[in-house]
């Protein structure tokens, strides 16, 4: 696992207000997938496309980036998307081994949803997925590695 001199196994490897760490999913557009014709997704413009795709790879693929981004804009219609970002948030915390801090999370998606989505992307890339690919590519990546198991998940149980 990539780690950097700021990581430590209980915290985040960067800041909620470090979204410039990462300016290409800060601000400037690029969309992905099925927008092919642009390069990836602009959080402070698009940031159910960011949901998405974090959701996508947290979810190790049982949620498609197109099913996140949609249900994720569909809350924002209505002013409840804090709740979704808070889920997966809350998944990517146990993914990463972080401690909870299930107020402190629903506070940061609440109050700062932006930053928070930023701060998760840098995350999952930090930790050796590009969630602009989504979870199939990624697979794919770490199987042409030679990476048997993705970078910061737990293997499964088997029976």
């Amino acid at each position: 696992m990539p780690s950097t001199a700021n990581s430590t196994e209980d915290q985040w490897s960067s800041g909620l207000c470090d979204c410039f760490d990462d300016p290409i999913n800060c601000i400037v557009l690029h969309f992905l997938g099925i927008f092919t014709q642009i390069d990836g997704v602009a959080t402070c413009f698009f940031p159910c496309i960011t949901m998405g795709e974090n959701a996508e790879i947290i979810s190790k693929g049982e949620t498609s980036c197109i099913a996140a981004t949609t249900i994720y804009y569909l809350l924002c219609s209505i002013g409840c998307q804090p709740g979704y970002g808070f889920l997966y948030r809350s998944r990517l915390r146990k993914l990463l081994g972080f401690p909870k801090e299930a107020c402190k999370d629903n506070i940061v998606h609440t109050c700062c949803c932006f930053c928070a989505l930023c701060q998760e992307h840098r995350e999952l890339k930090l930790h050796g997925a590009d969630p602009t690919i989504g979870w199939k590519a990624n697979v794919e990546n770490w199987k042409s590695q030679a990476v048997t198991v993705p970078p910061f998940f737990e293997p499964e149980m088997m029976r």
